[in-house]
């Protein structure tokens, strides 16, 4: 059903915002344009620059003993924060990543698992499928699956038995077993919303495609609340693809996730776009925060 409650903003004046994440009290996001990491309140108070990542954040999260861990997208490295405020390379993933990272998760273990572009988008460049990389709580990273359409937000289910990647470009979410010491079993359909592509052409498979799912969350009932990057709108998906739950922010939504106090706010990335020029050249990007029924679950 459509949800047409009101909404708060939480930031504003932002460039392109993605990689929404609560964490003790304070929802984090990255801010691509403005190179840097923040956190702020729930009720959009005490906004805090908490890391600048001149490279372009992406996703990010951190090891159990509290590091973060976050994408540098565009040398394609994931970095670490040490407890004395200092930078180290986590993983660089240049030698196995041929286009610029994409979001992250870091599961309850420190293992983090994020995707790539394949090609590159802003250029216009025709769609390359892409890998999806894990890293281990070492530094030392593999490809773990292939043959992606754009792997974009990613979530792990609760029990942490599952991994769930959206493809952006092939119209599904996909979900792969996550066996002993972070293998994935073969790839499975978890839904699907439309076939395949059968162009490369960036602007062809836009106007193809139903659904392009970007960020998500799961909650506790493990449904999928996604971000769809070309509709304008934000979807609550159960497994096998209906769709729930539609809430319409007024402009694009590009990455959303679940927290609050009470995991049932909905915290939703919001832009008129994902064009480079356009976003980095402006400040109209938001994040809006709706209330919801069912609360937070899975990972992150």
């Amino acid at each position: 059903m459509n949800i047409n409650g009101e909404f708060t903003t939480v930031v504003s004046g932002m460039s392109f915002t993605e990689g929404p994440r609560w964490r003790d009290g304070r929802l984090w996001f990255a801010d691509f344009y403005t190179h840097a990491i923040y956190s702020v309140r729930e009720d959009g108070t005490d906004l805090r620059t908490e890391i600048e990542v001149p490279e372009q954040p992406s996703g990010f999260g951190w090891l159990p003993d509290g590091r973060l861990l976050y994408v540098s997208a565009l040398d394609r490295r994931v970095l670490r924060r040490e407890p004395d405020g200092t930078t180290v390379v986590h993983a660089d993933l240049s030698s196995i990543a041929p286009a610029q990272l994409n979001d992250m998760i870091v599961d309850s273990v420190g293992r983090c698992w994020l995707g790539q572009f394949g090609f590159d988008l802003m250029a216009g460049e025709d769609v390359e499928t892409a890998t999806l990389i894990r890293i281990d709580p070492n530094g030392a990273s593999a490809v773990v699956a292939a043959d992606l359409w754009f792997p974009n937000g990613i979530v792990i289910t609760d029990g942490g038995g599952t991994l769930l990647v959206n493809e952006t470009f092939g119209n599904r979410v996909s979900a792969f077993d996550i066996g002993a010491g972070g293998a994935l079993g073969p790839r499975r359909d978890w839904a699907v919303f439309g076939p395949l592509p059968e162009s490369r052409n960036v602007g062809e498979i836009i106007a193809q495609g139903p659904v392009a799912p970007d960020g998500c969350g799961l909650d506790t009932e493990g449904r999928l609340w996604i971000a769809d990057a070309l509709g304008g709108r934000v979807i609550r998906v159960a497994e096998g693809g209906e769709i729930l739950d539609t809430i319409a922010p007024g402009t694009g939504a590009f990455a959303c996730m679940l927290g609050g106090d009470d995991g049932r706010t909905l915290f939703v990335c919001c832009a008129p776009d994902f064009d480079k020029h356009a976003r980095s050249a402006a400040r109209e990007a938001e994040i809006r925060a709706f209330r919801v029924g069912v609360p937070r679950g899975g990972q992150p």
